[in-house]
This record gives C-alpha cells, sequence and structure tokens, in this order.
C-alpha cells in the first residue's frame, strides 16, 4: 500500500509487515512529520518491531528518526560504484548514489 508523505503510519503498525521508505528530492530534514512517525517505529517494545528499509532520502530520514544530524555536502555525492563500508560487519559494499546530504555518524544516539 503507497501512502502520502505525512500519513500516521506509526498508529497503523499492527495493518502491515514492514516500511519501505522510497527516495525523494532535497532536504531531510524538512520532512518533519514522517521523522516524528519514524522516532515512534523505531523506538516500540521488541514485539512489534516490523523491518524498515530505505532507499537514500528514506535511509537518511531512518538517521534523524535515530537522533542523526543531515548536513550538506558540498559537491554531492553522485555517481557510480561509490563504496558503502558495513560498520558493523567490516564489508564493503559497491553501491550507486545520487544524494546531497549525509548523516553524521558522531551524532546518533548510543546504541546506533
Amino acid at each position: 500500500t503507497v501512502v502520502p508523505w505525512n500519513y500516521p503510519f506509526a498508529d497503523d503498525m499492527h495493518k502491515y509487515d514492514g516500511l519501505f521508505l522510497s527516495n525523494g528530492p532535497g532536504d531531510p530534514t524538512m520532512c518533519k512529520e514522517t521523522i516524528e512517525q519514524l522516532e515512534k517505529v523505531v523506538t516500540c517494545p521488541d514485539d512489534q518491531v516490523k523491518p524498515i528499509y530505505g532507499i537514500c532520502m528514506g535511509n537518511q530520514l531512518m538517521g534523524l528518526a535515530a537522533g542523526g544530524k543531515a548536513e550538506k555536502l558540498p559537491f554531492g555525492n553522485r555517481g557510480q560504484n561509490q563504496p558503502v563500508l558495513n560498520h558493523q560487519t567490516g564489508e564493503c559494499y559497491i553501491t550507486p548514489q545520487n544524494h546531497g546530504y549525509v548523516i553524521n555518524c558522531d551524532t546518533l544516539k548510543p546504541g546506533w
């Protein structure tokens, strides 16, 4: 089911199996309603946890919901074959990217 950007999805967690946050243009901090909903979802009780998948801005919205701060990149990150490091496993993935903002990992809440 596709819903609008300002849909109160945190109230309907019992109705879905997971969340898919698509990409979008612009500054992710402008999506205040969506971030507020995600804050509720990522802090829900363990027995209510749902999988969440975020692409580009969707991933940045997750970072903001986890307490991170968004920073505008001076030139953006655009192109093919961009390395991404998984800090938990040490694995590196090659990805295509096209975004102008980044979440500063040093600003995330403890545990993220």
